[in-house]
């Protein structure tokens, strides 16, 4: 979208969603109007601070910032967080100071995913087990995509509160024998086999892997190669149902599954499911094939609660700047 101009006067609020592979910034006006808004491949800068000033310039050079959000795929300690994939330090003090912004707020991605959730129009989630929510009940939101993310989502005092942590990189638990195998593969090829490490963009490729040492044969032409192997596989997974890449992602969908039922029961989030990152939109209709789901309700002495647990694929890919966006303008608020 082209810069909106911004009127004289106006308290302009700033909000980025910032991962290892895409950077996403907006720029709002007290109304809540996105005046500009970019999306940046997070490789091509060598640092967060140049990309800010090149989407600021687009922007026309906005003075009168008043408050920014900035929410980053990795763990934040005393404002700063280090980007887990990149090596970028966001720091929200030097920020402040570098570009005459009022109020500096970093948080972790999944934190703003949880956040921009009431955001949402309905086209924006895809339905995947149908349950009412329970009125302010807990929600969980989780993301495989460059890393896994996940937060929860608190009823508290009037508002939600959200609680982030780093529950990716648990441990990665095999459900079966096909999965304990994948399981000793991961742990020799990384040391530790985590959650993270089979439900990311660079698991599904592990995944892959995997089942080539297994003996299967390899897809023509080997995903393995291109430019981006997991968007490879995943596509050759949707239009060749009996592809490697399709049996790669069946296996990913069934691990996926039984994680995001684990983390439903940990939060008990009767008020929501919410699948987002950038893998689940893509492989939708391996997610609606059955083997997800299957994976979520097999809970052995607990399999009763899960039918409870309303579940939600969220194809909006904004939805961690929209929860910045929010808590940018929220903070403005408390100022």
């Amino acid at each position: 979208m082209n810069p909106k101009p911004v009127a004289r006067n106006s308290k302009l609020f700033l909000a980025g969603d910032i991962g290892g592979t895409k950077t996403l910034l907006a720029l709002a006006d007290e109304t809540g109007e996105i005046l500009c808004e970019r999306r940046y491949a997070s490789s091509d800068y060598a640092d967060f601070a140049t990309l800010l000033r090149a989407f600021l310039r687009e922007a026309g050079d906005p003075a009168a910032i008043r408050t920014a959000c900035f929410a980053v795929a990795g763990p934040v300690e005393a404002n700063r967080a280090k980007v887990t994939y990149l090596p970028w330090l966001i720091d929200g003090p030097a920020l402040e100071h570098a570009f005459d912004i009022g109020q500096v707020e970093v948080l972790n991605d999944f934190a703003a995913a949880a956040q921009g959730i009431d955001t949402l129009a309905p086209q924006d989630l895809i339905e995947l087990q149908n349950s009412t929510p329970l009125a302010r009940a807990t929600r969980v939101v989780i993301g495989a995509g460059t890393g896994l993310g996940l937060a929860g989502l608190l009823w508290e005092d009037g508002s939600w509160r959200t609680v982030a942590g780093e529950g990716g990189h648990i441990g990665f638990a095999p459900a079966n024998e096909e999965q304990l195998a994948l399981w000793r593969f991961m742990t020799q090829r990384h040391g530790r086999a985590t959650a993270e490490r089979v439900l990311s963009g660079a698991g599904l490729a592990d995944i892959y892997r995997h089942l080539l040492e297994q003996g299967q044969a390899c897809d023509t032409p080997d995903p393995l190669q291109a430019a981006a192997p997991a968007a490879h596989i995943g596509g050759l997974a949707l239009h060749k149902p009996d592809s490697l890449s399709a049996q790669a992602v069946a296996l990913f969908a069934q691990i996926y599954g039984a994680y995001a039922g684990d983390m439903a029961l940990l939060f008990m989030a009767r008020g929501g499911v919410y699948l987002a990152g950038g893998i689940a939109p893509k492989i939708l209709p391996m997610l609606i094939r059955g083997e997800f789901m299957a994976a979520f309700l097999a809970k052995a002495e607990h399999a009763r609660l899960m039918p409870n647990f309303p579940v939600h694929v969220v194809v909006n890919e904004k939805v961690g700047l929209l929860g910045a966006l929010h808590i940018a303008t929220h903070l403005a608020g408390k100022r």
